[in-house]
């Protein structure tokens, strides 16, 4: 689900994004609004499960950010991530981890308790969601963020993953390790 969007740069004046988007931006809120509206409204989990991963697909796209912060996208996904439904966590996580390089949408998953939500996410036997759950850290960390993020819980957890046979896991969580946690990690290897 999660994904390294090599198109990010492309984006990065509201001016290239205007002339992208044109009057088709109108339409896509409203596109964007039906499926918040119908997630809201349905019963049926399979429907809920469709629309999440939807909206977790759009996230990747920066166009998307100004609607997604309108139509409170981003709590959506945070939301999704204490179900006990596999699916919606998956899709929440992944929603979050493809637009969590946004600066406003980075800074609003921290200032609601975000972080403490995909922490848990490492627990899942689902490995899409782990696999998301690790690179939403590493875009959420910031010098404000490393220490919570780079807990002796997480370190561990890491290092857990970094041993596993499955080099998906294990190669993500030694990029994570090496890249994330130098400090904190070889002070944690010296005590």
């Amino acid at each position: 689900m999660c994904g390294y969007f090599g198109s990010f740069e492309m984006f990065t004046s509201q001016a290239r994004i205007d002339r992208k988007t044109g009057l088709d931006d109108l339409r896509r809120f409203e596109y964007l609004q039906a499926l918040v509206t119908e997630f809201q409204d349905t019963d049926r989990q399979g429907a809920k499960e469709e629309i999440l991963a939807n909206l977790a697909n759009f996230a990747y796209d920066p166009i998307n950010y100004d609607h997604f912060r309108k139509l409170n996208v981003v709590d959506l996904f945070m939301d999704m991530l204490t179900e006990e439904n596999e699916q919606f966590v998956e899709f929440g996580i992944g929603g979050l981890c493809n637009c969590s390089l946004d600066k406003e949408i980075k800074q609003h998953i921290v200032d609601n308790g975000g972080l403490s939500l995909v922490i848990n996410c490492l627990s899942s036997s689902n490995e899409e969601t782990v696999l998301s759950a690790i690179t939403t850290l590493m875009f959420l960390t910031t010098p404000q963020t490393q220490d919570e993020i780079t807990s002796q819980e997480v370190v561990e957890c890491m290092e857990k993953f970094a041993a596993s046979s499955n080099s998906r896991l294990s190669n993500l969580a030694k990029v994570f390790l090496q890249d994330y946690c130098k400090r904190t990690h070889s002070q944690q290897k010296r005590d």
